[in-house]
């Protein structure tokens, strides 16, 4: 795992600008750093190292190719390169290797095989730089799922790209215009979705495509558009036109964990300690459970548990873990533990994210840090196999609201929404209010783009914001309902926001983390599933389920869902009601000019007097606002920020 950084274009002393790009984001690469620079072609490459498979020289970037064409900074892993190697030298394309790494691996595939054939061949997680030297083209590749990051475009003339947005500050120029757009995004979801990023002129690489600047386009500060060498959306469609069949439900299981062991058991390839987040859920469960069985040695496994009531699941990994006979740790923290992580998200982060898992998320990786190099997760099970509760209950109310005449939603819904203002309290104020919002959909995808608003309409939230065009404007066509959610989270959702979440997190220890469930290899055979074995009446991820009783007793794992969650709702009206109110001042909102100061207003008087629970709500505003003290306070490391 490592962080990248380059730049083409009019800038000075490039080796100094980047050294001080590698400082910021050395998070990412303690191990090493290097810098590699073509004065003629005005190109500079810069790379930080977190050593996991060949430690030596040989496995150091930026790396160059055996024959000389190609130089690459990349960060990622690459499960199968050995495997690639090999069809290398079976093919006589093969280089003389002068390392084990999949960085050397991946330089002879382009030279031998092309970009988009080797992207394709490549089973893992990666974001790449790749600049031909005969050609003078910059090639940028993300992996499918979209697990490493890699923001790029344009500061003054040059042409930039890193893996985070910290490592370009260094850069003259860059920063200055804030994207008023992308924080209406921000408003609806809590994540900033791709392409977009807080910065105007600087986009997300979208997962699963590549993009190739000439110096046409460098000069002229043209961004091409970027090539799909692999989509979520479309792997999942050609794989339900072929649905499997099995002659049991043993069968379907089998199959399932014959081709889940595969991705866990190239996961655990590393030269370096390596182990396992454990929740004691169904999906981390089952990665630590087929990991101990490839294993001789007891899997390192790792828990956080919370003494407030509701929050702990710790107690339910170690009954998992003693099982399986895991080599187990696991830490209690208090609620000072995870208030401590608060002023430190806005720069973990680098733009405003707002998922409060993002605090407990960041203690276990630290936990896991002080052990290993590498963790595995168990994220992406939801999206794959429907284990979110939403969508029963989004599918249900869409078939109830499909009844309503058209001509009377609206109305209903304007009626609901306003009876939530009547003197009272209760938690019945959130659902029907949400309830009202709900009437005013028109289609699926607006209904479930509703759903899972925080401000439904950031128009109204964010001055001169205006939201570009999503996913949820596409047609949900071709599935159930039930899927047509699953298949939104996975290129949204789950690439914006939970593999987002444990990237930042990780990273900002130097822990790498890898996620086998949504090996491209397990999520194709997961699409080409029949709905039944992914849900069965009101159990969603049946068939993983099933996986995972054959290594843990069904009533181990067994349980309603509960989420990495904190009490945030209940923090913010006691020990972060003084924070809170400091970023909230009616004055600093006015002035700074970004949000509209009444709606906000509103909703945390009605949260502080318990009147209503606005804590997502609420926290994304308070992360945009920490995010800007951040980066307005330390833009002295490059310039102040301004709005266009």
């Amino acid at each position: 795992m490592c962080g990248i950084v380059g730049i083409w274009g009019p800038v000075g002393n490039k080796e100094h600008v980047l050294a001080e790009s590698c400082r910021r984001i050395r998070h990412r690469g303690p191990d090493s750093n290097g810098f590699w620079e073509d004065a003629d072609a005005d190109l500079a490459l810069a790379h930080v190292r977190l050593a996991i498979l060949d430690l030596t020289e040989a496995g150091h970037q930026p790396m160059t190719s055996a024959c000389g064409r190609y130089v690459m900074v990349f960060n990622g892993e690459i499960y199968n390169h050995l495997d690639i190697r090999k069809q290398l030298e079976q093919s006589g394309a093969a280089p003389a290797w002068r390392g084990h790494s999949d960085t050397e691996t991946l330089l002879a595939g382009f030279t031998a095989l092309g970009i988009e054939s080797t992207l394709q061949a490549a089973v893992g997680m990666f974001a790449i730089a790749l600049w031909d030297r005969a050609s003078r083209k910059l090639v940028l590749a993300r992996d499918r799922m979209g697990e490493k990051p890699l923001y790029y475009g344009y500061s003054g003339a040059a042409l930039v790209f890193a893996s985070e947005l910290k490592g370009l500050m260094p850069i003259p120029g860059f920063g200055r215009n804030l994207n008023r757009n992308a924080l209406a995004s921000f408003m609806r979801h809590n994540y900033i979705p791709a392409p977009q990023s807080i910065y105007e002129g600087i986009a997300k690489l979208p997962p699963g495509t590549w993009v190739e600047f000439t110096a046409d386009d460098a000069r002229s500060r043209r961004m091409p558009e970027p090539r799909v060498y692999w989509s979520a959306r479309a792997a999942a469609d050609a794989a339900a036109q072929s649905r499997l069949s099995f002659e049991s439900d043993a069968q379907a299981t089998d199959a399932l964990e014959k081709v889940l062991s595969k991705a866990v058991g190239g996961q655990m390839l590393s030269d370096v300690s390596l182990g396992a987040f454990l929740s004691g859920g169904i999906d981390s469960s089952t990665i630590v459970a087929l990991m101990q069985a490839q294993s001789s040695q007891p899997v390192r496994t790792f828990a956080i548990g919370f003494h407030e009531k509701g929050y702990d699941e710790a107690q339910h990994a170690k009954a998992v873990a003693t099982h399986l006979g895991t080599d187990h740790t696991e830490l209690y923290v208090t609620a000072d533990d995870a208030l401590a992580v608060v002023p430190t998200l806005a720069d973990m982060y680098d733009e405003p994210f707002a998922d409060s898992s993002q605090i407990p998320t960041s203690l276990v990786t630290r936990m896991a840090r002080q052990h290993v190099t590498v963790a595995l997760s168990g994220d992406g099970g939801d999206e794959l196999f429907g284990g979110y509760s939403r969508y029963f209950r989004v599918d249900n109310w869409w078939r109830q609201f499909e009844r309503v005449p058209g001509l009377l939603r609206k109305p209903a819904g304007a009626m609901l929404s306003a009876s939530t203002h009547l003197p009272g309290r209760g938690a019945w104020r959130g659902k029907v209010g949400k309830l009202g919002e709900l009437l005013r959909a028109d289609t699926r995808g607006e209904f479930y783009r509703l759903f899972v608003s925080y401000w439904s309409d950031p128009a109204r939230v964010v001055k001169g914001g205006v939201e570009p065009v999503s996913e949820f404007e596409r047609a949900m066509q071709g599935s159930t309902f039930f899927e047509s959610m699953m298949k939104l989270d996975t290129v949204t959702y789950l690439p914006d926001d939970i593999l987002v979440k444990v990237d930042r997190a990780a990273m900002a220890v130097s822990l790498e983390t890898r996620v086998p469930l949504i090996d491209h290899r397990v999520y194709e055979f997961a699409w080409s599933l029949p709905h039944q074995y992914k849900v069965r009446g009101s159990t969603g991820k049946w068939l993983l389920r099933q996986v995972l009783h054959r290594h843990v007793p069904q009533a181990l794992v067994d349980r309603p869902k509960r989420g990495f969650a904190v009490p945030l709702a209940a923090w913010l009206r006691g020990p972060l009601r003084e924070w809170a109110d400091a970023l909230l001042d009616p004055a600093r909102l006015r002035q700074e000019g970004w949000f509209e100061p009444e709606p906000i207003l509103r909703k945390w008087r009605e949260h502080t007097s318990g009147h209503r629970n606005w804590d997502s709500h609420l926290w994304g505003v308070l992360m945009m606002q920490a995010w800007l003290d951040r980066y307005r306070a330390g833009m002295d490391q490059g310039g102040p920020i301004e709005d266009r």
